[in-house]
């Protein structure tokens, strides 16, 4: 037995010891559970994309605001600075997208890069949308074109083997941060 390990009759609720650490992520289960997600395919259906250009950036995650477009941190990010740039119109399709949305939407994500360079040193990027349930869009009815950054070795076993994603900062501080390198255009 580990040293400093207790038998399950001293950790009441515990469950037998089997010599596993455990990483605790709370936060994770309203992703699982699927709250905040809309209840319809509308705006008015609790859409978060809709709901977020009306709150203060610091409270919806808003990174910089455009006319068309925003970008916002992912609250379920797959690396740190896990961005996605947004049209305030509530629209599930990139290609019902007009033309000033396409055009802020591809420089949004030109900046989005380019902060996250300058902040947070990223060599690389991962960059796309999912459209439509099939094609794995956790909100489907609003269009969000997803950038995540990349490092060299950030990719290691917590994801594949333990099932966690390790984040190394909180996501008000990598706001606050990419708002801070956010290009002006």
């Amino acid at each position: 037995m580990l040293q400093g390990m207790q038998e399950s009759s001293e950790r009441p609720g515990a469950g037998d010891p089997d010599n596993f650490e455990r990483l605790w992520t709370p936060h994770r289960m309203a992703y699982i559970k699927g709250e905040n997600k809309p209840h319809g395919p509308g705006p008015g259906d609790g859409c978060p994309f809709c709901t977020i250009p009306g709150m203060s950036d610091a409270d919806g995650l808003v990174v910089a605001r455009g006319s068309a477009v925003f970008a916002v941190l992912n609250l379920y990010p797959y690396n740190s600075g896990h961005m996605m740039v947004c049209p305030y119109r509530h629209v599930a399709d990139y290609a019902d997208l007009d033309e000033a949305e396409t055009v802020e939407l591809a420089g949004f994500t030109k900046r989005a890069m380019a902060a996250l360079r300058k902040a947070s040193g990223a060599q690389g990027f991962n960059v796309g949308m999912n459209l439509g349930h099939v094609a794995g869009a956790g909100i489907a009815g609003h269009l969000h074109q997803h950038i995540v950054p990349r490092w060299g070795g950030d990719t290691n076993f917590m994801p594949v083997v333990g099932r966690t994603k390790v984040l190394p900062q909180l996501l008000q501080d990598t706001r606050a941060l990419l708002a801070g390198a956010w290009p002006q255009g």
